[in-house]
This record gives C-alpha cells, sequence and structure tokens, in this order.
C-alpha cells in the first residue's frame, strides 16, 4: 500500500510530529506500506507569527490536489490542521479520495494563550476539519474521551514511540551542577507552562534543553537555572541520563514524547495530572502526578531509576507503527 502523508510539521523542526511521522516511514515496509511525504519544502512559506520554527506553506488545494495526484498514493494521511493539511483535505474531498487525520497538538489552548480567540471556536473549526475524515488518530485514552465529549468522532488509537538504544541509563554525568538534578526538555514558549516548574523551591538544580521564543525572558528571570538551549542525539542522550527527575509542566500537551525518552533514560516523572502525563504514567509507579508540582518533584526523587527504565522499554516505535498501519488498512478498507 502507497500511503502519502501530508504535513505541515517538517523538517528543521523538532518536535514529536515530526519524530513520529519519520519512525512511522523507517517501519513502514515491515507492514507492507510505502510511505511518501508532502511538507513545506515544496512551496514558498514564511514563519509562522510567534511561533516561527513552523513554516507556513503558500499553497492552493488545486496545487496539491494536482501533486496528490501525481503520488498515486493507496492512502492519504492528513497529519496536521496548518495550510497543507486544509488544502488536501480540500482536495481529497474533490477527487472523492478517502483519507485519515492525526490530532497531535491542543491549538486551541496554544492560540487563546497568545491572542483573545475563545477555544469554542478553534474547537468548531477543528470539528469540521476532522469531520470527514475516516478515522482520526489520537495518542492516549484520555484525549479520545475528552475530544469525543467536545463532538469529534471516528476516533481510533495512535500511541508513541521510543528509541530505547539511545536513550538509556548511562554511568557517566555531563551535568556538573549541584544535584538533584530536575531536567525539562521541549519548547521554551508560553503554553509549555514553564514557569510552574522554573519557580518552585526545589533543592539541587534546574536544566532546561530547549530553545522558543519565551527563552530569553525566562533566562532574564531565572538566574539560577541552566538552559543549554536545544540538543540532539548523544548530546540529549546523555543530559537525560545525568538528571534525577524529569519535570512535565505542561498543562496542554496530547502526549509528550519527551516523558518516554525520560522514562527510557531512567528518569521518574513529576508533573500535574493531565491528558499525557496522566495516561503514560498511570498505574506504573514511574512518576508522579500531582496539582502541586513541588511535591510531585520531590517524590519523584525516591522511585527507583530500573522501574523506569523497564517501564519505558515497553513503548517501541514498531508497535506504534502498527497500530498506525492497522489504523489506515481498516479505514482504507472501509472505502
Amino acid at each position: 500500500m502507497r500511503v502519502l502523508i501530508v504535513t505541515d510539521a517538517w523538517r528543521p523542526q523538532v518536535n514529536g510530529v515530526v519524530r513520529s511521522l519519520e519512525y512511522m516511514a523507517e517501519q513502514a515496509p515491515s507492514f507492507g506500506a510505502e510511505v511518501s511525504f508532502l511538507t513545506p519544502e515544496r512551496f514558498r512559506s514564511f514563519p509562522m507569527p510567534t511561533y516561527p520554527e513552523i513554516r507556513l506553506s503558500l499553497t492552493r488545494p488545486e496545487i496539491v490536489g494536482r501533486m496528490i495526484a501525481e503520488a498515486k498514493p493507496d492512502h492519504v494521511h492528513i497529519a496536521t490542521e496548518g495550510p497543507l493539511g486544509l488544502s488536501a483535505r480540500l482536495a481529497c474531498q474533490r477527487q472523492t479520495r478517502g483519507f485519515t487525520t492525526s490530532y497531535h497538538t491542543r491549538f486551541p489552548e496554544y492560540l487563546s494563550a497568545r491572542l483573545p480567540v475563545p477555544e469554542a471556536w478553534s474547537y468548531k473549526a477543528l470539528r469540521w476539519f476532522h469531520r470527514e475524515a475516516k478515522a482520526m488518530m489520537v495518542s492516549t485514552h484520555s484525549l479520545e474521551r475528552e475530544l469525543s465529549a467536545r463532538g469529534f468522532r471516528n476516533i481510533v488509537r495512535w500511541t508513541r514511540g521510543v528509541d530505547t538504544t539511545l536513550f538509556r541509563p548511562r554511568h557517566e554525568r555531563v551535568l556538573d551542577c549541584p544535584g538533584p538534578v530536575f531536567l525539562y526538555v521541549g519548547r521554551v514558549a508560553v503554553e509549555k507552562n514553564l514557569t510552574a516548574f522554573l519557580s518552585l523551591d526545589l533543592p539541587g538544580t534546574k536544566v532546561v534543553v530547549g530553545d522558543g521564543p519565551a527563552r530569553r525572558d525566562l533566562e532574564r528571570h531565572y538566574g539560577e537555572v541552566r538552559f543549554l538551549g536545544s540538543l540532539a542525539g548523544e548530546d540529549l542522550a546523555r543530559v537525560y541520563a545525568s538528571a534525577d527527575v524529569f519535570i512535565f509542566p505542561s498543562l496542554t500537551d496530547t502526549f509528550g514524547i519527551v516523558l518516554l525518552e525520560a522514562l527510557a533514560s531512567g528518569l521518574p516523572i513529576a508533573a500535574f495530572p493531565v491528558t499525557g502525563p496522566a495516561d503514560i504514567i498511570g498505574s506504573s509507579g514511574c512518576g508522579v502526578v500531582d496539582e502541586d508540582l513541588r511535591k510531585a518533584a520531590l517524590e519523584a526523587l525516591d522511585i527507583p531509576k530500573d522501574r523506569c527504565r523497564a517501564y519505558g522499554e515497553t513503548f517501541t516505535w514498531r508497535e506504534s507503527a502498527r497500530q498506525f498501519f492497522t489504523n489506515i488498512h481498516v479505514a482504507h478498507a472501509g472505502g
């Protein structure tokens, strides 16, 4: 089966959406699939206001429709709700071509954090976007339940995985700072609720890996925090393995692949009891979810690292790919 994935999120962005799609493509041959991508690389684009890492493509449905036809896919999966995703949706409808979608990002909450746009308006637009999809893939049971209550339909599950060879416990500690080390990895932006972590009274050292529009202000305000900027590959994996607790202050993420990277590295998690961390941690005993993030962080220090590693090893990209391609085969078989 030839699968064309249309996505507004693509390199040089480094985020969960891009990584998930890349891993799906790597695993595709094992599931009898051949994956190609339609991304902003093929169009003129401009940076998204307040989020310049995202490039918004300048295109029209008829142009995207021609590209889809030229690719001759058996199935189209629309990964994002941006300009490319919207054009692909309209093009598929005009060609009476079935498609699936996925829900990665809480755009209503992100948008309302920056602009006076009611969340209800954004959710109405998203319901319209996903309404005609043969299936809408979501990452967790909590998100499925929440979106069902908001009127979304045809929801199926697509979990995520982690590279347990790269992200693993290590004897070396590359962070030369007083312990315990409380680590955050991710975008440094208002929607990530970082001040809830940085303002905590905790022993040891707080470390932030990542970049974004809020970094300069946060560095100025929290001088005691170590900001390491963006890291990837071995450099990132070594930092994970040098920390003691992973802090996930976000209230809006739908999953959080960084949580799996932390667990695979042997790190217990401290987070708020929201979609994503609550689903991933569950009853595993590998983290603490609490409305009091300081309490969660301190209690997480007592969680054995080997327990976290063992649990992290249960999240594989192969299982993630199996779910993804099973969803597509079922949707495609349904006509």
